[in-house]
């Protein structure tokens, strides 16, 4: 016979949420510092084939 899983308490709840969100905080912080290091051209972790744009 099933029975019911015990209730996650309040504090477990908190703790797992904090830490997937921290996780999100420290992805975005990446991304936008890659963001700023291609656009600024200093990257050293992707090449970007930069395209010269000449007026006809």
């Amino acid at each position: 016979m099933a029975v019911p899983k015990k209730r996650t308490s309040i504090s477990k709840k908190r703790i797992r949420k904090n830490i997937w969100k921290r996780k999100a905080d420290w992805a975005s912080v990446k991304a936008f510092s890659l963001a700023k290091s291609l656009s600024t051209g200093n990257s050293k972790s992707f090449f970007v084939r930069q395209i010269n744009k000449t007026k006809k």
